[in-house]
């Protein structure tokens, strides 16, 4: 096919030759069609591009996983890439990276996770010019919060607003995220190959969602591990329910109710019967019901007290706060004003527990170990939602829940030693973990170190893991009582006790595992780690930091930390 101009040339010059020059010509055009049948085709000109960022914002430690495997295709199609966590990364560099793609989660209430949130926020509060970036973002999250992938959409528009050029639509991605991730990186790898003139556009869907089963569950067990005299309330749960389907790591996911005192306490303040229907987000429903099973009334976070003080036309300062303690402080004028506020509240966000029971040895149940979050505001006692409504369910309670997946903390293969490192509820998921091992008959050794307050009133599951001891199926136990003693004890201490020990089963390929607290517990063991390393090992402190890196890498190293 000949573009318009040299197909009209030629018109124009056969229909004004003669006979003789026709056949000339087509004798011409047959010679150089063959001069040049043997010469290959010009390929389309396409923009190679040389190098590439990858940044990755994360808790459970997904988005890493998903940032460093999209980092190795990269590398074997000849790209050179820079991969690094956004904790990391050098903010001044941003306005001079070509090609940058970002991967990072959301956490329950729209936050960026710790380790995002220095870049999130230098996006946000400095005018930074990004005319040469040319960028893509994929989102992590769990649709069952209200505010799904919130970070990745906002760091995806900030960096458009500020002069970025999309080379991917913005990708966001549910529990169930591997599938369409690796979907959405062969698309941009494509865009890469072929440059930003030669290759198409990665065409995805907005939202990847995973239809969430929801089970009907039964309560059938509720009691308190903690003595007499502790300063906790640890409670056991037990649920049943037909065609459970989890693994040791997972969690469940609850969506707790508030409380009837405190829905009535707002309805008196207000002056509003319980049975009155107005309408939310399309639907006719009573206030009770709104306000018991859907809506947060509790710990209003600051977007949501920003908007209530323009609804009342108060300047309120920034703050997590109930809404009755607003009510009370900053009342609304009549009804009407009031179903505004109803209309701006969010959804109850669910809260995971982590499993701590195999279905190998409880069929159709699961289990869960919640601490009631106990605190004050104004000297007044007061607990966390979902904790406190959990600890006073009686039996035969019905509760609704859904399994959430992790398969960056599962077991490894049945043969292989493990350490667990878990104190206080972070004992939930060893507990799961023994309890498979002990009925799939795995033949690694298991070694936990668990720790609490106080030994007489805090040490949960001690009759189990006493016995589990004595049949051989835990090899070792370590335990720290912190308050037993007049100097604290803790974890990472009995780990630094028993270092020799400890360094010969991870080099011999042990498993290691964390769970519970991120702050300060998980940042202790994992330096009582590095130096048990560097001192066992004879490495200085940087291979050692790079040994425990190389471990994460190869699923050695797994966290499960909040």
């Amino acid at each position: 096919m000949l573009v318009k101009s040299k197909l009209n040339a030629l018109t124009a010059l056969v229909s004004d030759a003669t006979y003789d020059e026709l056949i000339w010509m087509n004798g011409f055009i047959s010679g150089a069609v063959s001069v040049n049948a043997s010469r290959p085709a010009v390929a389309a000109a396409s923009v190679k591009i040389d190098k590439i960022t990858i940044v990755y914002g994360t808790e459970s430690g997904n988005s890493k996983k998903l940032a460093t495997g999209f980092a190795t295709k990269v590398k074997q199609n000849g790209i050179a890439v820079k991969v690094a966590s956004l904790d990391q990364y050098r903010l001044n560099d941003l306005p001079n990276e070509g090609y940058f793609l970002v991967v990072v989660s959301t956490q329950g209430d729209g936050e960026p996770p710790a380790a995002a949130k220095k870049f999130y926020d230098h996006l946000f509060a400095d005018k930074v010019t990004l005319s040469n970036l040319k960028y893509g973002v994929i989102a992590l999250g769990d649709s069952a919060y209200p505010l799904f992938c919130k970070t990745g959409a906002d760091i995806d528009a900030q960096l458009q607003q500020l002069g970025g050029t999309r080379i991917a639509t913005l990708q966001k991605c549910d529990t169930d995220y591997e599938p369409i991730a690796n979907e959405w990186f062969e698309q941009v790898l494509s865009v890469l190959k072929n440059g930003t003139d030669g290759g198409p556009r990665p065409q995805t869907h907005a939202v990847k969602k995973v239809d969430k089963k929801t089970y009907a569950g039964t309560v059938v067990t509720n009691i308190n591990l903690n003595d007499k005299g502790s300063e906790k309330k640890t409670h056991h749960l037990e649920i049943t329910a037909e065609g459970l389907v989890y693994e040791p790591g997972d969690s469940i996911g609850i969506i707790p109710e508030n409380q009837p005192e405190t829905i009535n306490a707002i309805l008196e303040t207000v002056g509003i019967n319980a049975d009155k229907i107005i309408q939310y987000r399309g639907e006719e429903k009573t206030l009770f019901q709104l306000f018991k099973k859907e809506l947060n009334i509790v710990y209003l976070p600051e977007r949501i007290v920003k908007q209530y003080g323009t609804i009342v036309n108060q300047e309120i300062p920034e703050t997590k706060i109930g809404l009755l303690d607003l009510l009370k402080i900053y009342p609304v004028k009549d009804a009407q004003q009031f179903e505004q506020v109803v209309n701006i509240l969010e959804p109850i966000t669910p809260r995971l527990y982590s499993v701590s029971s195999s279905l190998n040895a409880h069929t159709d149940e699961v289990h869960i170990t919640v601490c009631r979050d106990k605190f004050y505001i104004n000297s007044e006692e007061r607990y966390g939602l979902c904790s406190g409504y959990l600890g006073q369910l009686s039996e035969n309670i019905q509760l609704n829940f859904y399994v959430h997946k992790n398969n960056q903390f599962r077991l490894p293969h049945s043969d292989k030693n493990i350490i667990m490192i878990g104190p206080g509820t972070g004992i939930a998921p060893f507990r799961a973990f023994l309890e498979e091992r002990d009925a799939t008959r795995a033949t690694g050794k298991n070694w936990l170190f668990f720790g609490d307050q106080h030994f007489t009133t805090d040490f949960l599951y001690q009759t189990e893991i006493q016995n589990w001891f004595s049949t051989g199926l835990l090899t070792k136990v370590n335990t720290a009582f912190s308050r037993d003693q007049p100097e604290k004890v803790y974890v990472q201490h009995k780990m630094l006790a028993n270092a020799a020990e400890l360094y010969d089963w991870i080099h011999s390929g042990a498993y290691i595992y964390i769970c519970g607290t991120k702050e300060p517990m998980s940042v202790d063991v994992q330096e009582a780690l590095q130096l048990i390393i560097t001192e066992q090992g004879g490495y200085t402190a940087e291979q050692a930091k790079a040994y425990l890196e190389q471990l994460e890498e190869e699923g050695r190293l797994l966290k499960d930390v909040y």
